[in-house]
């Protein structure tokens, strides 16, 4: 016996965003939201003024914050998320894991996001007093900073 998990509709409404260069390509920006939960890995395109999802990734919980950091001397970035749960998980994307059947046919379903690193820091569901909600990064990819709303109390992350 498995347990099966299938959204009918997904969520529209935006809750987070966060822009970087997660791809890790030279001088291109994409944008990570995240909507419930669902993060999607948007691209807008220079040639067509159109933006283009790279992928599209469920999660089990809801997202409640979104950051991107990049570590010293890195050239791509990556996704720190705070959900539910009552973690926060650094995620890394690969666009190299997309098959390409054709010349010029991507399939997004194919690219993911892959866990690079998870913390737990305090119980189950969107409470005030579990750190996650708030994020802050250090501009040169040393530390992450999270806190609640509660009681004012924060928790560092250092990175190598």
């Amino acid at each position: 016996m498995h347990l099966y998990n299938l959204t009918l509709q997904h969520q529209t409404a935006i809750n987070q965003a966060v822009h970087g260069a997660f791809s890790g390509t030279a001088k291109v920006q994409e944008i990570a939201i995240g909507r419930g939960n669902v993060i999607q890995l948007l691209y807008c395109d220079p040639k067509t003024g159109k933006i283009q999802t790279l992928c599209n990734h469920e999660v089990f919980g809801i997202v409640r914050s979104l950051m991107a950091f990049r570590l010293t001397g890195g050239t791509k970035d990556f996704l720190v998320v705070g959900s539910d749960s009552g973690r926060i998980v650094i995620l890394e994307y690969h666009p190299e894991k997309a098959a390409f059947e054709r010349v010029h046919q991507y399939h997004p379903e194919k690219a993911a996001f892959e866990r690079v690193h998870q913390e737990t820091f305090g119980k189950t569901g969107c409470r005030r007093i579990v750190p996650g909600h708030y994020l802050a990064t250090d501009p040169k990819g040393r530390a992450i900073l999270i806190g609640e709303g509660r009681f004012q109390t924060f928790s560092r992350f250092l990175l190598n």
